[in-house]
């Protein structure tokens, strides 16, 4: 398994790898976000001659690939470990309050409008969504 170290890391002319990225307006990613955001909307409003839905999530998940890997060469220079644990904790207390937000607040709207009936599958989509499972629920339910 090869080892990255700081020393082994591409430099830009600055003599850091992406040097201050994190504070750094990025217009180029702001404009892709933009461009995956309507992809999926466009889909969702069920336009003909966009079939496959999953173009926008794909522009995503490159974004997030890109941004992931760069933090992380970030980190590596400044340190010179890479330090999962502690990316994917600050990950965590960003996302995870939003998350849990949301899916309280879909509870709470679907209490008041959707039929009785219907609300365990609510509460087990809740649960499954809170535990960041909900496809492997929705996969087993066949939805």
């Amino acid at each position: 398994m090869e080892t990255f170290t700081s020393q082994s890391l591409p430099t830009l002319p600055s003599g850091g790898f992406m040097e201050n990225a994190a504070h750094r307006f990025r217009g180029d990613i702001q404009g892709l976000r933009a461009l995956a955001v309507g992809l999926v909307v466009l889909y969702h409003g069920g336009l003909p001659f966009l079939p496959g839905g999953y173009v926008g999530v794909d522009v995503f998940f490159v974004i997030s690939g890109f941004l992931i890997t760069t933090h992380l060469l970030q980190r590596l220079e400044r340190t010179g470990r890479v330090g999962f644990a502690d990316f994917y904790a600050r990950r965590a207390r960003r996302i995870l309050p939003a998350s849990l937000l949301v899916v309280a607040l879909t509870v709470i709207a679907a209490l008041i409008g959707m039929p009785p009936l219907l609300m365990k599958e609510v509460f087990f989509g809740a649960v499954a969504t809170a535990l960041y499972v909900p496809n492997i629920l929705f996969g087993l339910q066949g939805t």
